[in-house]
Parts: C-alpha cells; structure tokens; sequence
C-alpha cells in the first residue's frame, strides 16, 4: 500500500475520542432515533477495523468514517423499508425523545407577557410539530430535516441519497404540505 501522506493513515485506537461525536450527529439527523445512530457508528467503526487494509489514504480519517456510515445508514434504510414494506405513517404518538427543531418559532404569537406561558406553549409546539414530522413518509421525513432543520445544502443531500434536485424539491414540497396540514388540525384549529 503506497501511502504518499503521513498524516492521511489509519488510528483506530483514537476513533471514538475524535469521531464519535462527530459521526453521532451525522447519524442522528438522517435517522432520528439516538439508539439507531449510536448502534450505526458502532458498526461503522467495526466495519473500519475490517476494511482498515483498504484504506489508501486519498481522503483523511473522517472523510473515509464518514463514507462508510453513509453506506451504513442506507443499509439500514433498506433493512427496515424490507421488513415494513413502503409504510408511509409512523404510529409514534406522544414520543418523549429530544424534540428537534425552531424553524417555525417566529410563528409564534409574540404578544404573551408572562414568560413561563410563553415556555410552555414553545415546548408544546415543538412537540407537536415533531409528532407531525413522525408522521411524514420515513423518507420525507429525512430529506425534511435535512433541508429545512439541519440546512444541508441541496447538492450534499442529492449526492448522498442519489436523488435529483427537483425529486428533492418535490419531496420537500410533498412534506410542507403534509405538514402543513398537521399543523392545521392539531395546532393552530384545537
């Protein structure tokens, strides 16, 4: 193996304590789940290990990390839309995890005084439009908050589920307006 840059070769022992983090909130935004994504950078590194002699040194460290959980979460989409079949609607009502998402704060009325109100309204909001986002088809779901939430940019999320740019605005699109909707029946007309 002819590696030309010393600084572009393999340090599997230091893995966890200088990409852990890093390959977590990859997976965390494209899966959604904490348990999914921490047991895909596991696999990941595991899989690092066993390919470890196929590394060449063309990308750093991370890069090479980085494309092997790619092609884990993918795998991992491919396992679970096998086992369901293509249902679109998550039953997870009331789910009690980390509630993603401020990309609809300025919406909320500003004219409330008392803070703690104020607060506890935010939280529910959030709540609900999360509960509506789990209701999105899984791949809505994902493009959804990677365009709107964690602001990807159109191309890195093309490349990465090889889709066009306009099948990528449809489904964004598609989402907004399933949510939208979502919105309109269990928030804004209760």
């Amino acid at each position: 193996m002819n590696r030309t840059d010393k600084s572009n070769t393999l340090s599997p022992n230091k893995w966890v304590d200088n990409y852990a983090d890093y390959l977590f909130n990859y997976a965390i935004v494209r899966v959604n789940d904490s348990n999914i994504a921490k047991d895909l950078v596991q696999e990941t590194f595991f899989a690092g290990l066993k390919s470890a002699k196929n590394f060449e040194g063309k990308s750093t460290e991370r890069t090479w990390l980085v494309s092997i959980l790619k092609r884990k979460i993918i795998d991992y989409y491919r396992k679970i839309n096998s086992k369901k079949g293509q249902a679109e609607v998550r039953m997870n009502f009331y789910d009690n995890g980390e509630n993603e998402g401020n990309w609809i704060e300025e919406r909320v009325p500003q004219s409330w005084n008392n803070e703690a109100e104020k607060s506890i309204e935010n939280n529910e909001l959030k709540s609900q439009i999360d509960e509506c986002i789990g209701h999105l088809p899984e791949k809505y779901a994902m493009v959804f908050r990677m365009k709107t939430i964690q602001e990807f940019e159109t191309e890195e999320i093309c490349k990465e589920l090889d889709i066009t740019p306009s099948n990528l605005w449809v489904i964004i699109h598609r989402a907004r307006t399933q949510l939208r909707n979502c919105m309109e029946k269990n928030w804004f007309n209760k």
